[in-house]
């Protein structure tokens, strides 16, 4: 199967800083992909450069066949790419109705799956705070607000960088019960998340950073099963 997002020997820099070194990743339609390392591993880097907030200093990305390396981040939203980034980013003075409805938009191939009520459906939550500005949610809500504004642009690729940082543990039960359910509907998902255990369990495969450098790339439940290893790679 032809991969949705094909990213090929990517080398990033910021200033004199090497922070990739010739990272190769692919994101399969339906497929739910973990993306491990360490703080400062090169995580966040290699999801900036997708989303083409970073441009590459050597490499290529492909998105849906196109070549999309020096696309601007709006480009590779119409293709179907969409972002949660850590820190959420949703519109303080809009209510949770209006940050739903200013991302809305077709999917790549004119799909509406994902409307304002279906989002609400898996998030109740939101429904019940729909005249809540965004600045009077609590971070569990605006990260549910953050997810939800991204599926509202009927993506094929989802990508959440930390969802659950910061979290009180029962918010980030939910959170992990919501990626499962948007996994179901076969969205394909990109992952990144401090608790490896989670997202190991979450995903169908997992690429490990080390110093900008793919160390591991396996399906995830036999790299749950890699203790030494995921202690060496991951462990604090």
């Amino acid at each position: 199967m032809t991969p949705l997002v094909q990213a090929s020997g990517l080398h990033v820099h910021y200033g004199a800083s090497h922070i990739l070194h010739g990272v190769d990743l692919q994101i399969r339609a339906g497929e739910s992909i973990g993306l491990l390392g360490r703080n400062g591993m090169g995580k966040s880097t290699l999801i900036r450069s997708i989303m083409g907030h970073v441009a590459p200093t050597e490499g290529q990305i492909i998105i849906r066949g196109r070549d999309s390396t020096r696309a601007r981040p709006h480009q590779v939203a119409r293709l179907g790419v969409a972002y949660v980034p850590e820190g959420r980013g949703i519109f303080p003075n809009l209510d949770v109705r209006e940050n739903l409805l200013v991302a809305a938009r077709p999917g790549y191939d004119g799909r509406r799956d994902w409307t304002c009520a279906s989002v609400l459906q898996i998030f109740p939550r939101l429904q019940e705070r729909l005249g809540h500005g965004g600045q009077q949610l609590s971070g569990g809500e605006q990260q549910m607000l953050a997810i939800g504004r991204a599926l509202m642009t009927n993506p094929d690729v989802l990508i959440l960088d930390e969802a659950t940082e910061g979290l009180a543990p029962l918010v980030i039960a939910e959170i992990w019960r919501i990626i499962r359910a948007i996994r179901e509907t076969g969205v394909a998902t990109l992952i990144v998340d401090r608790n490896y255990r989670k997202v190991l369990a979450h995903t169908d495969r997992c690429v490990v950073l080390e110093k900008g450098i793919v160390v591991e790339a396996r399906d995830s439940a036999a790299l749950a099963q890699q203790s030494a290893l995921l202690t060496r790679f991951l462990g604090v």
